[in-house]
């Protein structure tokens, strides 16, 4: 306690000479040592130049705060020790790479990137229940500490797991330039591995705790277990859930304890209904550290909010450390965040990240939030317009829009997702506005952006799924045409806005609710991408729950404090006939069939389904479109209500599920020719038609025929079925019409004659069995 008392006094500035340099990728015309922390030269080890000690005094302020006082004080010159002294450390002049933390042979090693810094300090806290001011701040001479851009120092002695660090950086403080240099905030690695701050989400005590880098090189290995492999799913077979991992078991009704309750650990505790569902991907809405409190750090509209869904980032390689379990820090994150993944890929289940690399928690010029970034190196970082006041660009309706195609960013991205795949597993990624990728410095669009094509062929990268969200907040649509290289699968945008104005009556929608049942072609059939390139979705995070989509005509986002400014104003939806909740029978038959209905749409589809968590049992936020800021029932899986309609919604749900699993016709590897469907259809051009009806051909893949049909009339249709193949006869599979367990049939069991009525706003799905 004497030695920690006596270090907390003292901050460190230390100076050592240079070492010859190489050039290294990832950044322009940039250098660093050949040597390692194992290989220095012996005549650097033999010498370090002075060290001055700077005494460290608090004092008060007239207005309650406090400031730093500094008194120089001259120490002995020492030689580079290969064991530092009792309550001492020594620096060595380090090295510009691995970027971020890491343990040589001699020390701990930091090295930051910052092209237009003036002054770097690395702060260091060995006390971290106590970070109101660093233990040692060490000044890096940027003649002696920096190769290039990359600025770098070598500790000898420092403590290999439970510090905490930070950086002070300086620079050129001209607005009208573009930097946001503040030599007083202690920022955050961007390359930090792991993440401190406060442990419990949404803990009230902590809401301005300050973010720092930490680490801990003496865990063993994960143990990922004899045996272990991943799942490696064909992308045809893929059946997507996205979930909010944190409202998956955050709510009472999930029967875990307090502390699991929205962790890592609750998550393997559900997995059992994940199988049952039968879904085989979960795509995992963002769990990179991320700051839940962005909303009240000052007076607004929205500062009654907790940031749930996570779509702001502020650090790209550590996982999110108020997810593990009974706020057990960043160090239990990660390992828990490695169990999690081990259990479900055990189960079968591929893991997907939702990851935000479009824009970061920074905020914008308005009222900006220094925390990494933006006080590293604002130009670099940021795609900047000098010609404006507010000179962030804001693609990503955040605030600020990060510089993907920045040589020295583009690196980051690349080191982020390979450390993913590497260090946990992770079988693929979803890349929100990720039309943002496609842009360049200056924000104008690419048609073959760098960073894309970095990811399409990055050897580390090269198995797993890589899923666009094809759009962003400033026009930039690219449904169909997101730069590819035959990699990339797409949200399909035009997928849910056909669907949901076909299922719900609209006229002149016949053709294309045809051309994406069949896969969209339209889109997707070129070079060499195939009908699973194309992601089918009806609902998402964003937007209405399926359940709401059938009860509201109009978003109700009153709750999120902006008058029902926020949200979607055209959401393509139908209430049934009354808006929100009634006890009106008919209303709710009609409602619980839509729903049905375009399930079996996304099940017959070509392409790749994705549902949402919750939809299997109908999961209502009462017509909030925008609940992105509810850490409440809203957002909340809600397991009673499940248990409630297990035996009717949920097992429609998953009986539709895996017979899409098992048919062959269904999830095809390649776009359908005329031999393999065939249309019942001989008046493409009407525009009052609701009705449409086709057959599935199993030809050589076997599996028998599919017949399948939709009537989003409002009156009940008579139906002319097709004669089914020789020696077969059609069985009923689907009829959404029928109340359960009738609506889905496992066993066919009911026969199919040449009629059959149709009702209102249902579909069907017949089989052709021996």
């Amino acid at each position: 306690m004497a030695t920690l008392f006596k270090l907390s006094q003292w901050r460190f500035s230390c100076l050592s000479s240079p070492i010859p340099n190489r050039s290294f990728p990832g950044t322009t015309n940039c250098a660093v040592s050949p040597h390692s922390g194992s290989s220095l030269s012996s005549s650097f080890q033999k010498r370090m130049d002075p060290v001055v000690l700077k005494l460290r005094s608090r004092e008060e302020l007239h207005d309650g705060t406090s400031k730093i006082r500094h008194t120089l004080r001259p120490c002995a010159a020492v030689e580079a020790p290969t064991t530092a002294g009792a309550g001492s450390f020594t620096c060595e002049r380090g090295q510009a790479l691995p970027l971020g933390v890491s343990q040589v042979e001699k020390g701990i090693n930091f090295a930051l990137f910052s092209q237009h810094a003036t002054s770097v300090s690395l702060c260091i806290y060995l006390e971290p229940s106590s970070t109101d001011a660093p233990t040692q701040v060490i000044e890096l001479d940027p003649h002696k500490h920096k190769t290039d851009n990359t600025w770098h120092v070598l500790i000898n002695e420092l403590p290999l797991k439970g510090v905490l660090y930070g950086y002070r950086v300086d620079g050129p403080k001209g607005w009208g330039e573009g930097h946001r240099f503040d030599s007083q905030k202690v920022l955050l690695d961007p390359y930090a591995k792991l993440v401190e701050g406060r442990r419990v989400f949404g803990d009230l005590s902590q809401k301005m705790a300050n973010f720092f880098g930490t680490y801990d090189f003496t865990a063993a290995a994960f143990d990922w277990g004899e045996g272990y492999q991943a799942p490696s799913l064909p992308e045809k077979d893929l059946i997507i859930y996205e979930m909010s991992l944190r409202s998956f078991t955050r709510d009472e009704s999930s029967g875990l304890e307090q502390g699991v309750r929205g962790s890592y650990l609750g998550l393997i505790e559900k997995i059992p209904h994940l199988k049952e569902l039968g879904i085989n991907a979960v795509e995992l809405l963002p769990v990179f550290e991320y700051d839940e409190f962005e909303f009240q750090r000052r007076p607004n509209l929205r500062d009654h909010m907790l940031n749930t869904w996570g779509y702001s980032t502020i650090n790209f390689f550590a996982p999110m450390s108020r997810f593990a379990s009974n706020g057990g820090g960043p160090v239990a994150a990660s390992n828990e965040f490695k169990q999690m993944v081990r259990a479900l890929h055990n189960a079968g289940i591929e893991v997907i990240l939702d990851v935000v690399y479009n824009h970061t928690n920074e905020a914008d010029d308005e009222h900006p939030y220094l925390t990494s970034f933006r006080g590293i190196d604002n130009l670099i970082y940021y795609i900047v317009d000098l010609n404006n006041y507010v000179q962030l660009a804001n693609y990503g309706g955040c605030g600020n829009t990060f510089n993907c195609n920045h040589p020295v960013v583009m690196q980051l991205i690349l080191d982020s997702l390979r450390h993913w795949v590497t260090e946990y597993h992770i079988d693929g990624f979803r890349f929100d506005l990720a039309s943002i990728l496609c842009r360049d410095t200056d924000g104008k669009p690419l048609s073959s952006p760098p960073i894309v094509k970095a990811i399409a062929h990055d050897p580390v990268l090269r198995n797993t799924k890589l899923i666009a969200e094809p759009w962003d907040c400033g026009g930039l649509y690219l449904v169909g045409h997101f730069p590819n290289w035959d990699r990339w699968a797409e949200w399909n945008g035009k997928y849910r806005d056909d669907v949901r104005r076909f299922i719900r009556g609209d006229a002149r929608m016949k053709g294309p609710f045809a051309t994406r049942l069949a896969g969209s072609a339209d889109l997707y059939h070129n070079h060499n991408r195939k009908p699973y390139h194309s992601i089918n979705f009806v609902i998402a995070h964003d937007g209405f729950s399926l359940y709401d989509l059938v009860a509201y005509n109009m978003k109700h986002n009153a709750a999120n404090g902006e008058a029902g400014q926020d949200g979607s104003n055209d959401n393509l939806s139908w209430n049934c006939g009354v808006e929100g909740e009634t006890n009106d029978n008919g209303v709710n038959a009609i409602r619980n069939r839509q729903m049905k209905n375009f399930q079996v749409a996304l099940m017959v589809s070509q392409g790749t389904p994705m549902i949402l968590m919750g939809d299997e049992y109908g999961h209502t936020r009462f017509g909030n479109n925008n609940s992105y800021g509810h850490d409440t029932v809203i957002n909340h899986y809600q397991w009673k209500q499940l248990e409630s309609k297990r035996d009717f919604q949920f097992r429609f749900f998953a009986s539709t599920i895996r017979f899409r699993k098992e048919h062959p016709l269904l999830g095809r590897e390649s776009f359908l020719s005329d031999n393999d469907v065939t249309w019942h259809e001989h008046d493409w051009s009407n525009p009052e038609s609701r009705f449409i009806a086709f057959t599935l051909h199993e030809r050589n893949l076997g599996g028998g025929d599919l017949y399948v049909a939709f009537n989003s009339h409002n009156f009940s249709v008579p139906v002319e079925v097709p004669a089914p193949p020789s020696g077969k006869h059609w069985v009923r599979v689907v009829d959404t019409n029928l109340p359960s367990p009738d609506d889905f049939c496992d066993e066919g069991k009911v026969r199919v004659g040449n009629h059959y009525e149709m009702s209102s706003f249902s579909s069907v799905v017949f089989h052709a069995r021996s």
